[in-house]
């Protein structure tokens, strides 16, 4: 990461004063309207998204260091976000085409980087999904798209999070026992790839390298890999870049999170914070839903708050700071 003075700044605002990233992810958008609708019979609405979005950044950025946001639902949570919160906007559009397995990238239609910076971004964050093992044109394709994200970022000085998920082309199951087994190599090394300089890449945001459900000890059973095979794949990870990187949740639960972070602190990964979704905030979406924007207040206020304050005391002991 070159950083450039007003680069610095920015990071700063994203960070807490000691250089760690203790983020609050929010920008999901067709997943939130997936999990809402469980809940009702009709759609959910464009207003039901941008109340919930900010009620979440109204209650939890007070202990956030920042939010990860969607232009598309989420600029008034930005408004409405505490003070000394930074944030991240999110540049994809959500999902993936699933006609095919190539999942190629793109940007939201009427945004670029100078757009989201007026909208009050501190840094960019776009999701990629990569194979390593996959369609060489394909991941040609991708890369390309990657430095030309990178390159608009760099004309902004502004931080370029890049959030890589990985996949197997021929496997249609990522929780599978299958997919666990050939994970850390997909993992680590995309992370080596999208460090390269090319790419202008500030902050990786990773999965961890395995499937901890699948961890002897941790999860289900049979399992992919020992607590010590484990250990190795968090060191590798750690040895993949010179970027600073966070973990992202993936939607397990609170405390399967936590103990991860944990488990990768005693491994020896030196990770720079979290960038942290449906681990704090899932809870609230039934509540919301079912009794109202009181009840979801009171369970954000309790409940919500236990998990961001427990994450962050995990956080303190385990990450490192990125300066």
């Amino acid at each position: 990461m070159t950083l450039t003075e007003t680069k610095k700044k920015f990071m700063d605002k994203v960070s807490t004063k000691e250089g760690l990233i203790s983020a609050l992810a929010f920008d999901q958008r067709g997943a939130l309207k997936k999990m809402m609708a469980q809940y009702q019979t009709t759609e959910p609405t464009v207003a039901q998204m941008e109340e919930l979005k900010q009620l979440v950044a109204e209650e939890l950025t007070p202990y956030a260091s920042a939010i990860l946001l969607d232009p598309e639902f989420g600029l008034p949570a930005a408004q409405a976000r505490a003070k000394n919160c930074g944030l991240l906007l999110a540049y994809e559009k959500t999902g993936y085409d699933t006609s095919s397995t190539s999942r190629l990238p793109d940007c939201l239609d009427t945004w670029s980087v100078k757009r989201l910076q007026e909208a009050g971004a501190d840094a960019i964050k776009f999701l990629l999904y990569y194979d390593v093992d996959g369609d060489p044109q394909v991941n040609l394709q991708k890369q390309a798209y990657i430095e030309r994200l990178g390159a608009e970022c760099q004309a902004a000085e502004l931080p370029f999070f890049l959030e890589i998920l990985s996949y197997d082309e021929k496997l249609a199951d990522n929780t599978s026992l299958e997919f666990a087994k050939v994970k850390p190599r997909k993992v680590i090394e995309a992370m080596k790839l999208f460090s390269a300089e090319r790419f202008s890449v500030d902050v990786l945001k990773v999965e961890v390298p395995v499937n901890m459900n699948f961890v002897a000890g941790f999860g289900k059973e049979p399992s992919a890999y020992t607590k010590e095979e484990a250990r190795k794949y968090f060191q590798m990870q750690d040895a993949a870049t010179e970027l600073p990187y966070i973990y992202l949740s993936a939607g397990v639960s609170a405390k399967l999170f936590q103990d991860t972070l944990v488990f990768a602190k005693e491994a020896g990964a030196e990770f720079n914070g979290v960038l942290c979704g449906r681990a704090t905030w899932a809870g609230v979406v039934s509540v919301y839903i079912k009794q109202g924007q009181k009840a979801a207040r009171e369970w954000l206020q309790t409940v919500g708050r236990e998990n961001i304050a427990s994450l962050d005391k995990v956080l303190t002991k385990t990450a490192t700071s990125w300066k």
